[in-house]
This record gives structure tokens, C-alpha cells and sequence, in this order.
């Protein structure tokens, strides 16, 4: 017997106006992601400036907002004077975090020149870890000073006459981290944060500042940090970032596809953290979330880790190239789902990483052509779909339990309304292993609007890859919808990720 769920959606169940960066992404100066990635001078793929064209054009093609800059980890012992002005005077310095060489043939001014190719903006982070809020202010106003300052003059002098404007600033990355260059007590990062922001703020009081929080779920510290460093800096910051991967190390299907589940209560907690220090604070505004760390990523770790330790000091190694699965696809689709159901809390989010690292696009070593992991297809289409008001979703679908979780729901999914264009977008991942789901979808408050089409993503193959020479994993069209008396009927098939359009009017 067919499982059934039922959605219903209202005009009046509005959670929030989606913020486009919430489809924000990262990148980083750690294995390929940088060089042999987004620039690879000589290749006959790249332009004069050496960017790959044809990575140009996949990433334009995902939508990405914001892109979060230079790291991670990198950027905790991050030099910003390096990776300006003339590159033949630009220093090699070894780099600490991913024991590697970095060349600052490619920095600042070079991702700012990249970002304008691929429609983003510049999430900057600023190196609290082995320098400190001097640098910050210092590179600050290096990006935003129009000028008649020595680091304002210098960005003219270096042939940028007019500022970055970069309006959105990470405070640091995952400080509460002992594996962090400068790692910080959680008092210590509170109060350098605290002073950092002050200062930042009075060079440019439209800058946007992102406060480290967590750096994962089960950190010892966890929740403590995000009220002790929020107490500190909740006068001078606007977000709180969270970070989170997940894997399926045990091979565990059922459970690893439930984790989305974690990833809600994670957000859950660290918005009533953030309310409590608000309640604590006597404050007006409210601290949303950044969630500018997330993805699958557990494929390449032990590799990952040798090859740093028995081969350090290379340029560019390969390194958190996970080459992803079609169940890896479920749950990013999953956590695309989720992040959209906090929309009126999670402003921005970064899929962690772009090129190669941990990444959606991928190219072949040694110059090769770029190419769509499986994660890819669910984040194209929810980035390009899922813009407008979420409806607050009112599931009602049978549940089951996995070796780690409980009464987790067969399917999850999440409405999203275009108003100006009169169009709905449904997401469903079933998330069961065996068993198809009729999903009914309430429409009485949508009168007159008709089914667009029905994508799909399904195999049979739970581990099947794409890779350059073949894409096994793309959505299809599907005929599994139909619009009747007020209702939409759907099958979802097992294990599948789904998106589900509809229109006011006539079928297109």
C-alpha cells in the first residue's frame, strides 16, 4: 500500500521573504579550489586575466550571490598585503592550515575582479588568529576608503581608484577551534571581536559583521561560545556563523539522509541562544544566523590527511575532493529545504566549497574541462527557484526511525511563492529507501494556478557519480503531477529529490 502526505500551504502562512544569499558560496586558498580551479593562466579554457571561462559559466549558472573569501582556515594566518598590488612583487609564503605553498598570484583584487564576472559579492573575512584588529581595520580601509589615507592612497596606487565597497565581514573563522592558528578562548574572542567590530564600524557604519560562532554541532563549547562572545560583541555584530558537514562514514543510508533533521535543531538552538542574549542585553535587534560552512563532506578525508603530512609545502595539492554520490545529492537538497524553512532567521549560507574542494564544479587535473557534481542540480534549481516568501510548510507524513534518529518524516519539503511572478515552487526529497509517497498539496488559497512542470532526481545506484565524461545524475521531467479541484496530487518515488512548479493561468 502507497504511503500518503499531505502539504497544505496558505497566502496567509507567509515565514519569510528569502534573502537571495542564502545561496551564497565559498572560496578558499586550499587545494585546487584557487589555482587549477577558478584561475589557471595558459590554459587555453581561460581568459587574459587567466580565469577559467568555462567555470565562469557554471557558477553563473548557480546564481551565487555572495561568495565568502579567503577562508576557513586559511585565512588565520592570512597576510592581506601579500595578495595586492603587482603580482611580480607579491611574496610565496608558506601557508600554515593546509600546509601548503601560496603563491598571491591570485588575491584580492583579482577575486573582486572574478566576483563581477559571476554576478557575486565579496564576503571578506579578516584574520583575528595570528594578526588582529589592526590588520582588520587596516584591509577595511584598504577595500573602502575612497582615499587621502595611506591604505585608501595604496589601493589607488595599485590601479583601483575607486573603493571595493565590500559591505559584508566574517570577524574571523571558527576561533572556538583548538585546530585554528590563534585559536582564542571564547572570553578572549568575545571581547577581541567586540573591539574589532567597534573599530570597523566607525571606519564604515554600513559594513555588515559576521561573529564566529560554533564550529560544529558537538563541539565541547557549543552552546556556551555563542552566548559568552554574543554578551561581548551583540552591540556591533548583525550575524552569528554556524558551520556543520556532514557524512555517512558507517554506509548508513536510512540515517545519513535523516541529518537534515540535525541540522534544523542545530539552527533551532542557536537562534534561541541568540534571542536569550538579546532578552540578556535588554537589545532591540535581533542576531541572525550564517550558516557560510555546509555541505557533505567525508569522502576524502583520510587521504587528505596523509597527503598533507608526508607531503607538505606543495602548490595547489589536491585536497577535499569528494566526489559525490547521488545520496550525497539528497541531502544537500535536504539542507536546502531546511535552510529555507529558517528563512526569517538564516540570512546567508555558504556551500562550502565552489571549485573542486568540496565543491559543487569540478576540474580535470592538468587542465582539463570543468564538469557538475551530482550536488550541483539541487542547488542550481533551488537557487533559481527558491526566491520569493517560504510558506510555512504544515506536513502531515508518516514517519519512521533510523539507527540514530526518531520520528523522522518520509518526506520533508518546503513552498515557495513568487508573488510578482505568480508562481509556487514545491521541493520534496522522499527520503525513505523503498517506498514511494503520494504527497496531496492543499491549493484552494492558489485558485487558478496549473502545473509548469515536475523535475525529478532518481537512480537506482545510491553511490552513482558524474564525472567529465558522463552526467548519470541530472534531473528529469516527470509526469507524476497532476492539478485538480483545488488540490495538487503527487508521486514521489523513492529516495528521489523533487521540484514541483506551478503557475497562475495556462499551462506553459
Amino acid at each position: 500500500m502507497t504511503k500518503k502526505a499531505k502539504l497544505t500551504i496558505a497566502k496567509d502562512y507567509k515565514l519569510a521573504v528569502v534573502d537571495k544569499r542564502i545561496f551564497g558560496s565559498f572560496v578558499e586558498h586550499l587545494g585546487r579550489c584557487v589555482y587549477d580551479g577558478i584561475f589557471q593562466p595558459g590554459n587555453p579554457l581561460s581568459d587574459e586575466n587567466g580565469f577559467r571561462t568555462d567555470v565562469i559559466e557554471m557558477v553563473k549558472e548557480l546564481s551565487v550571490p555572495v561568495i565568502r573569501y579567503p577562508g576557513g582556515n586559511f585565512v588565520s594566518s592570512f597576510r592581506w598585503e601579500d595578495s595586492v598590488g603587482p603580482r611580480e612583487q607579491r611574496p610565496s609564503r608558506i601557508e600554515l592550515a593546509w600546509r601548503s605553498m601560496e603563491s598571491n598570484q591570485f588575491g584580492l583584487q583579482e577575486f573582486h575582479q572574478w566576483c563581477s564576472l559571476v554576478n557575486s559579492e565579496v564576503m571578506m573575512a579578516v584574520n583575528l588568529g595570528t594578526r588582529g584588529m589592526e590588520e582588520a581595520c587596516n584591509l577595511l580601509e584598504y577595500c573602502n576608503h575612497p582615499g587621502g589615507s595611506k591604505y585608501g592612497d595604496l589601493r589607488i596606487a595599485h590601479g583601483r581608484k575607486n573603493p571595493y565597497d565590500i559591505k559584508l565581514w566574517c570577524l574571523g573563522n571558527e576561533m572556538d577551534g583548538p585546530w585554528q592558528f590563534g585559536h582564542k578562548t571564547m572570553n578572549e574572542y568575545g571581547r577581541l571581536a567586540e573591539e574589532t567590530a567597534k573599530a570597523m564600524k566607525c571606519i564604515d557604519p554600513s559594513v555588515e559583521l559576521v561573529s564566529c560562532g560554533s564550529s560544529y554541532l558537538n563541539i565541547p563549547t557549543y552552546p556556551k561560545w555563542e552566548s559568552t562572545t554574543l554578551e561581548c560583541d551583540y552591540d556591533f555584530v548583525d550575524y552569528v556563523s554556524m558551520h556543520q558537514y556532514y557524512g555517512n562514514q558507517s554506509k548508513d543510508t536510512l540515517d545519513f539522509l535523516a541529518k537534515s533533521d540535525d541540522m534544523d535543531q542545530f539552527i533551532k538552538a542557536v537562534v534561541s541562544t541568540c534571542d536569550y542574549v538579546k532578552a540578556k542585553k535588554r537589545g532591540k535587534k535581533d542576531i541572525h544566523i550564517s550558516f557560510d560552512e555546509w555541505n557533505v563532506w567525508y569522502h576524502s578525508n583520510a587521504s587528505d590527511n596523509e597527503e598533507m603530512k608526508n607531503k607538505p609545502w606543495q602548490s595547489a595539492p589536491a585536497l577535499l575532493e569528494d566526489h559525490y554520490t547521488f545520496e550525497d545529492s539528497l541531502l544537500v537538497g535536504l539542507c536546502l529545504i531546511t535552510l529555507l524553512k529558517h528563512a526569517d532567521r538564516v540570512k546567508i549560507a555558504c556551500l562550502a566549497q565552489l571549485v573542486n574542494v568540496i565543491a559543487p564544479v569540478m576540474t580535470e587535473q592538468g587542465g582539463g574541462p570543468a564538469w557538475k557534481q551530482s550536488i550541483f542540480y539541487p542547488f542550481f534549481y533551488t537557487s533559481k527557484y527558491g526566491r520569493g516568501t517560504v510558506l510555512h510548510p504544515v506536513l502531515h507524513s508518516p514517519v519512521h526511525d533510523s539507527s540514530g534518529h526518531e520520528n523522522v518524516t518520509d518526506i520533508d519539503c518546503v513552498a515557495v511563492w513568487n508573488e510578482e511572478l505568480e508562481e509556487i515552487s514545491i521541493f520534496v526529497v522522499n527520503r525513505t529507501l523503498s517506498e514511494q509517497v503520494e504527497l496531496s498539496v492543499d491549493l484552494r488559497d492558489f485558485e487558478g494556478y496549473a502545473l509548469t512542470e515536475h523535475l525529478v532526481m532518481e537512480h537506482d545506484d545510491l553511490t552513482a557519480r558524474n564525472s567529465a565524461q558522463e552526467q548519470k545524475i541530472c534531473p528529469l521531467v516527470t509526469n507524476r503531477s497532476k492539478v485538480r479541484d483545488g488540490s495538487l496530487e503527487s508521486l514521489i518515488s523513492r529516495a528521489s529529490w523533487n521540484l514541483i512548479r506551478l503557475k497562475k493561468g495556462r499551462r506553459v
